[in-house]
């Protein structure tokens, strides 16, 4: 007969080793009241990477990307992070959905 508790936990093992034990290529940017730095993020094609967000300003952000499927709203001085799947060569626009006029930016992948 099977320990439930150890056939869980050796789930859980395999599922953190596919998922989570390799070590992502990471990016930073950070947002200042609607204006990302930087307004231009090269990244590798064909490779998975983390962004990571920091909204250094004092009011609220959403980091969106329509071609990318990715959205996080973040709240002054909060950071968060996205997974970026591997990208096809070429410009993804990303913007501030709280400040469209400012908050403008793009990943290239090459």
């Amino acid at each position: 007969m099977f320990n439930k508790l150890a056939v869980c936990g050796a789930a859980l093992l395999f599922a953190g080793a596919a998922f989570g034990g390799e070590d992502l290529l990471t990016f930073s940017l950070n947002c200042n009241n609607g204006v990302f730095a930087p307004k231009v993020l090269q990244v590798p094609a064909g490779k998975k990477f983390k962004l990571e967000i920091h909204n250094v300003g004092t009011e609220a952000i959403e980091f969106e990307s329509k071609q990318l499927r990715k959205e996080k709203a973040l709240s002054p001085g909060g950071k968060s992070f996205v997974v970026i799947y591997p990208l096809e060569p070429g410009e993804y626009k990303y913007f501030d959905d709280f400040h469209v006029s400012v908050g403008q930016g793009s990943i290239v992948a090459k």
